[in-house]
């Protein structure tokens, strides 16, 4: 037998021989990477009159929101009014890392992130909303310039990749990949990156959100997407302070 062909023997047997870990590594090659960001579609931000947002014209350290990917699923859009952090090195709750890179826009100072709290998914509906972006620190929330959820007290750092800094949240809210363009100053979301919640969100609020969106909420939001002052959607601001 001629040493080539007595080698690949020798590979067919270890495979035979043992098969669950030939699977286990077949399987890891089809899962996709956490370092690349997941791609939907890629939508233009619009102003509530219907234009292009402009990143100049956002008003710093004030919440704002916009459906992203889908109709029913809110995300926060914020400047921080100063650059963030580049290069985050951030893992989810099932141990996946990931890169954020950091803010867009002229001062690299606007980021976006799923409004989907990452402990027991508490997110802005019409009525209410107990996740909200806290410029000042108050007696419940120690520091200023976080994302404070009061319905369980995760904060996250909205200029690290959304960090969890306190609470019981496993996990930094999914991060919203923005495009800023300089030429005309607009912005658009064109992914995701870190952990998603979207599937049990869907599941969890299947009947409030069906009323909330028409039974539209599963739907991808398409080439454009409206953003509005959290104030403007939500008839209620929760402050738990």
């Amino acid at each position: 037998m001629q040493r080539r062909d007595f080698l690949f023997g020798c590979a067919a047997a270890a495979a035979i021989a043992d098969p669950v870990l030939h699977a286990e590594h077949a399987s890891a090659a089809q899962r996709p990477s956490a370092e690349r960001p997941h791609e939907w579609s890629r939508a233009r931000l619009l102003d509530t009159d219907g234009e292009p947002l402009k990143a100049s014209s956002i008003e710093p350290r004030k919440a704002l929101l916009f459906a992203y990917p889908f109709v029913g699923t809110p995300a926060f859009l914020i400047d921080l009014d100063k650059p963030t952090q580049r290069s985050v090195q951030l893992e989810t709750q099932d141990d996946e890392r990931y890169t954020w890179e950091g803010g867009v826009g002229p001062k690299r100072s606007i980021v976006a992130f799923s409004a989907i709290c990452a402990h027991k998914m508490a997110y802005p509906t019409r009525e209410i909303t107990f996740i909200n972006y806290r410029d000042e620190p108050s007696a419940v929330t120690r520091r200023a310039h976080v994302i404070h959820c009061c319905s369980e007290h995760s904060e996250y750092d909205p200029a690290a990749g959304a960090r969890v800094l306190a609470g019981p949240a496993t996990q930094p809210l999914a991060a919203i990949v923005l495009e800023h363009d300089a030429h005309d100053d607009s912005l658009h979301a064109v992914g995701t990156r870190g952990g998603e919640l979207f599937d049990s969100f869907f599941e969890r609020f299947a009947m409030k959100l069906s009323l909330e969106h028409g039974g539209a909420e599963h739907r991808p939001v398409g080439a454009s997407t409206t953003v509005v002052p959290i104030e403007r959607y939500c008839r209620q601001l929760m402050r738990c302070n």
